[in-house]
């Protein structure tokens, strides 16, 4: 586990310890869309042979899937939830604190087109990193700042891209990264509602905010 995963880990374990035991779940997937409504690509796999996924938490997922489908290269995206133990939450139940998971959404991309470094840059530039349990006014470990990565690769990556980005923001006066960067487990869909979310509501809520800091990744 890397020095930036170890931080958020430890306040996940602590905030559902607080709140009560890990709520249970179950074992049957929540019913979600189908199809993107941008791109009309599958939500699901299979998908097509040699693109990457990486899974991104930067608070609520709404803009967090914006800002991604609307990246080139990028062939689809969903919203929904990782990093926790509760198997098939629901929104209602991330929102209690007790399943450990945090908003995301999954990147599919084209390495082609476009690549990992490009993503995290990103995902850097595009909210704060270093607010622990809360992006702006939105409280609570379901809006942590998380990488959950797919291959070695990507994790040494994210790592190197976390390094870096630290340095420019230390430079400029900000805070320690407490962004939770780890393997991806698994990732769970959010309803059917919450996918494309600001594509079926073009006026809705995007807390996205980035620290102003440039990221820099060779």
């Amino acid at each position: 586990m890397s020095l930036f995963s170890s931080t958020v880990s430890s306040t996940v374990s602590s905030t559902v310890s607080s709140t009560g035991r890990v709520l249970s779940g179950r074992d049957a997937p929540i019913e979600t869309s189908e199809t993107h409504t941008i791109s009309g690509h599958s939500l699901h796999p299979p998908f097509p042979q040699g693109y990457e996924q990486i899974v991104l938490g930067m608070g609520c997922f709404w803009g967090v899937e914006r800002l991604f489908w609307q990246l080139p290269g990028v062939y689809v995206t969903a919203a929904g939830y990782a990093g926790g133990e509760t198997p098939n939450p629901t929104y209602d139940e991330t929102c209690t604190g007790r399943t450990g998971h945090t908003e995301v959404v999954r990147v599919i991309f084209d390495p082609q087109q476009v690549t990992l470094e490009t993503i995290l840059q990103v995902f850097w530039e595009q909210h704060d990193p270093t607010q622990g349990d809360r992006q702006g006014n939105d409280t609570g470990s379901q809006y942590r700042s998380a990488i959950f990565t797919t291959g070695a690769a990507q994790q040494a990556a994210a790592e190197k891209s976390a390094a870096a980005f630290q340095q420019a923001l230390s430079n400029a006066g900000k805070g320690r990264i407490t962004t939770e960067i780890k393997p991806l487990d698994v990732f769970y869909y959010a309803e059917a509602y919450h996918q494309q979310y600001l594509d079926k509501n073009p006026n809705g809520y995007c807390g996205l905010k980035g620290t102003g800091v440039t990221c820099a990744i060779n």
